[in-house]
């Protein structure tokens, strides 16, 4: 798990990373200030090493000194070997209430240079001086660039006395295909309800390092923004990845050609709620996305992480999907000892379990049985398909103490498709009311292939949780209230088979300073 050294009042932001010569490059806000990018690199997305800081707010003055927010970088389509880094910024001068897009540029990934800009306001240009030295302006001046790029009010709201008095223009998006660019950010169109104005907008390069405003590429009608948009091309279709801040969740959108409308699916969710500001870069693998997870909920400001990336791949129906990264197969400590299952709670009338070669069967006629394996479990790998022999109800428990029976519950309804993570504890005694501890993590949903029937994997590595059924992750979150004890499978008024059972205990993750303890 990536994040900003614990205790201190800062956390990760919006992230972006691309892939080179063996190492992904992992450019990051730092929140709550914004007064820098963040850059650290990896040769396996879980150890990190913090590098130069890539960039830093401008000078007073500048139409960047006040924060600087989500960026993308790509390769430079224009000077081979080198890279362009599109960001957006706020100005002191404004309060904060425009939000614009500018570009650095690279030959290493390491030494960032920001580009010339042309400030289209000329109020906000005012030079300052120096004793003995003629006036300055605070950035670097060429009447012939087009940043920072601003939002066109033919389409988008541009000004801060429109809509909700705070203009959208940032998380940019360089998308290039066959020799033509396209910037994409997230803007608002200028009608319609305040609250649904929400689009991505569009700027064309018409020349090197040079962007005119284009109508938006989508407007889904529904949300306030669509932050940090994604376009990639996969298998011949086009795909719109966004998150929305109404629900915390990453969803996408889907078209045959840019020219054609943008349609959805029933399941148009990418990652379940708490994983925010997804990005996809491509590495000699495949695709990769990335995002950060807040476990404080809808606040994104504050205990922020990065978990590892998630494989993006497209279903055979034409639906994007992610799975689980094959990179934890090298986190592998060796294979866990699940040849004896007990029952968690007494042995009541109606619980049965019997165990064979190849399959499990649990059962329980009435009431709540959790069967765990012998050991406890911190960070472990469990693979295994269920089966539900009758119409009750099953799950998965795992860091659960064994005499309390405070941990993690699975819910898993293999009928209807839903998954529900649970964190059950107990509070102090004398509590009262408030000493049950009872809260609901994350859900999910997916349909089944077969009714009752499913293969799953659930893989617990520090505080990062990720369960994922017939390959598709669907739960993706981290947590820090329980950290080990009991695993096993929970049944109520069910009979449940197992089969397929394959357990590995992983070694435990360095967090991010340990990292930097050991240089």
């Amino acid at each position: 798990m990536y994040t900003e050294t614990a205790g201190s009042r800062k956390t990760l932001g919006d992230v972006d990373v691309i892939y080179h010569d063996g190492i992904y490059h992992l450019f990051h806000l730092v929140l709550p200030n914004h007064d820098f990018v963040a850059h650290a690199v990896s040769n396996n997305c879980f150890d990190w090493r913090r590098v130069e800081n890539a960039l830093f707010l401008g000078d007073p003055g500048s139409w960047d000194d006040s924060m600087l927010w989500t960026v993308h970088v790509t390769p430079h389509p224009h000077r081979t070997g080198a890279w362009r880094m599109f960001y957006t910024g706020l100005s002191r001068r404004d309060h904060g209430l425009k939000q614009r897009i500018g570009m650095a540029e690279s030959d290493d990934l390491y030494r960032w240079r920001k580009a010339p800009v042309s400030w289209q306001d000329r109020r906000t240009t005012l030079p300052y001086q120096l004793p003995g030295r003629p006036p300055q302006p605070p950035f670097d001046y060429d009447p012939e660039s087009c940043f920072p790029l601003s939002p066109d009010r033919k389409y988008y709201e541009a000004e801060a006395d429109e809509g909700r008095h705070l203009v959208s223009w940032r998380d940019p998006f360089f998308y290039n295909e066959n020799g033509k660019g396209w910037l994409l950010a997230a803007g608002r169109v200028n009608t319609g309800p305040i609250v649904r104005r929400g689009c991505v907008g569009v700027m064309e390069e018409t020349k090197p390092n040079h962007f005119e405003v284009r109508p938006p590429l989508h407007h889904p009608g529904l949300y306030d923004d669509v932050e940090v948009p994604n376009l990639i091309k996969l298998d011949g279709d086009y795909y719109l990845i966004g998150s929305m801040r109404e629900d915390a969740k990453i969803r996408y959108w889907h078209t045959e050609t840019l020219e054609k409308p943008w349609r959805t699916y029933a399941d148009n969710v990418l990652l379940a709620g708490g994983n925010y500001a997804g990005r996809v870069c491509q590495d000699d693998q495949g695709l990769l996305l990335w995002s950060f997870f807040t476990p404080s909920g809808l606040d994104r400001m504050t205990h922020n992480l990065m978990p590892p990336p998630k494989r993006l791949f497209r279903s055979e129906a034409g639906q994007l999907r992610v799975k689980s990264f094959e990179g934890f197969e090298a986190q592998i400590k060796g294979p866990a000892d699940v040849s004896h299952l007990s029952c968690l709670k007494d042995l009541l009338p109606g619980n049965y379990q019997r165990i064979n070669e190849n399959a499990m069967h649990l059962e329980c006629e009435s009431g709540f049985q959790a069967f765990a394996f012998d050991s406890d479990f911190e960070s472990f790998r469990m693979r295994a398909s269920l089966e539900m022999l009758n119409e009750g109800k099953c799950g998965l428990v795992f860091r659960v103490d064994r005499e309390s029976h405070d941990g993690y519950y699975v819910s898993l309804d293999l009928f209807k498709g839903v998954a529900q993570l649970r964190a059950w504890g107990s509070g102090p005694a004398g509590s009262g009311e408030e000493m049950m501890q009872f809260r609901t993590l994350q859900a999910g949903y997916w349909e089944p292939e077969s009714r009752g029937k499913v293969d799953l994997q659930l893989l617990v590595y520090g505080s990062y949780i990720e369960l994922s059924l017939g390959h598709r992750v669907l739960l993706s979150l981290a947590d820090q209230t329980f950290h080990r004890g009991a695993l096993g499978f929970c049944v109520e008024s069910a009979q449940l088979r197992v089969t397929d059972l394959r357990v590995c205990h992983f070694s435990p993750p360095l967090q991010t300073d340990q990292h930097l303890a050991n240089g």
